[in-house]
């Protein structure tokens, strides 16, 4: 898989929990548990996101 292909992968993944956290949210039975692993979740792919970007504007 190439570089660009792993980012587009990552930025969907991204997008999809920032959907379900925002989802999460909304909901007044949301649990704290549920809304800390998300955030975790797409914070660790936006950090890897930014990594491998600055990875190929380095090159």
């Amino acid at each position: 898989m190439s570089i660009e292909a792993h980012l587009e992968t990552l930025e969907e993944k991204h997008g999809q929990l920032d959907e379900k956290l925002r989802s999460e949210l909304s909901s007044p039975s949301a649990a704290d548990t549920t809304i800390v692993a998300l955030k975790r979740d797409k914070l660790r792919i936006k950090d890897e996101i930014v990594r491998l970007k600055s990875g190929t504007t380095q090159h």
